[in-house]
């Protein structure tokens, strides 16, 4: 049995279809990432499978139940961090925790979960006083305080610098070591390709694309990437013409050319440079991303 299934699923407010008709098979004990910008309808599908809004039409299936006809079943094997989590300013962490073990018939002990989250010596401080990261990461205890067996992520390090959101992915990676299933949304490439078993690439309410980033980078953007700036600014379908180029993009006066054979395109483009007596700047060889295979398939960047 899958742990999520979705067919057909859809949810409009007004004219705007924030989900339009998405398909969706998430299994057990995986990382699954949903990636796409803001506004792509990432959290409105965590909502509907969550039981906090209802969808207009379509199914779902959470571990066999549906969560429109049984949702205080479904709640007690899920965990949700929400994108924004409000607290009682006066309690402490610990007794945050306890308060929120009481709302479930079973919980997992106090200490263990502040352990789990690298906050066992704030235990006695007060919410207010701590920091983004160890905020963040007290709202993903909250989330497991039931020992769910699904895990739902929103938007988990949206905020953070980045030694704050190296920790949270190592909690991630904890939850997958114990064989839970983690739904992750985010519109950051690097936690989706370091994190996710498989993701799913969504923009304006649809599901484009499903796989492993491996897969998915291999399929839409196989080449490597050169980014560079010149001097002055060159015809780009003399770029595109380049020994190697099978596609190249100016934008800002700044290059991208995504190529099949990197060292030929490299010294095509230094000595196209070098003959008409430009300077390049900022050259850049790299491997394709899951920046870049959404851009393969919108034709926009997930920042847009």
């Amino acid at each position: 049995m899958p742990a999520i299934e979705i067919k057909n699923l859809k949810k409009s407010y007004g004219e705007i279809k924030a989900v339009d008709g998405i398909d969706l098979l998430v299994e057990e004990n995986e990382v699954f990432g949903i990636l796409g910008p803001n506004g792509a309808g990432k959290t409105t599908t965590l909502e509907m499978i969550e039981t906090l809004r209802r969808p207009d039409s379509g199914n779902i299936s959470v571990l066999g139940l549906n969560p429109v006809k049984k949702p205080s079943e479904v709640k007690e094997i899920l965990g949700v961090q929400l994108q924004t989590t409000v607290f009682f300013d006066d309690l402490s962490v610990k007794e945050t925790v306890n308060l929120f073990r009481s709302f479930y018939k079973k919980s997992l002990e106090t200490q263990g979960l502040l352990e789990l989250v690298d906050l066992r010596d704030k235990s006695e401080a007060k919410v207010t006083d701590l920091s983004g990261g160890q905020h963040k990461r007290l709202s993903i205890a909250l989330a497991v305080v039931n020992d769910p067996e699904i895990i739902f992520l929103d938007e988990p390090t949206t905020g953070l610098d980045p030694q704050a959101r190296r920790m949270i992915w190592e909690i991630i990676s904890r939850f997958r070591d114990q064989g839970k299933t983690v739904v992750v949304t985010t519109h950051y490439i690097e936690e989706a390709e370091y994190l996710c078993d498989r993701v799913a690439v969504m923009d304006l309410g649809k599901i484009i694309v499903t796989g492993s980033p491996e897969e998915l980078i291999d399929r839409y953007a196989p080449e490597n990437i050169i980014t560079f700036k010149l001097e002055h600014d060159l015809d780009i379908d003399l770029i595109s013409s380049l020994a190697g180029v099978t596609e190249a993009r100016v934008h800002n006066s700044a290059y991208t050319v995504y190529t099949s054979s990197p060292e030929k395109t490299m010294l095509s483009i230094l000595q196209t440079a070098e003959n008409r007596h430009l300077a390049v700047f900022e050259i850049n060889l790299k491997k394709a991303t899951l920046e870049d295979v959404f851009l393969k398939i919108t034709g926009k960047s997930i920042r847009q």
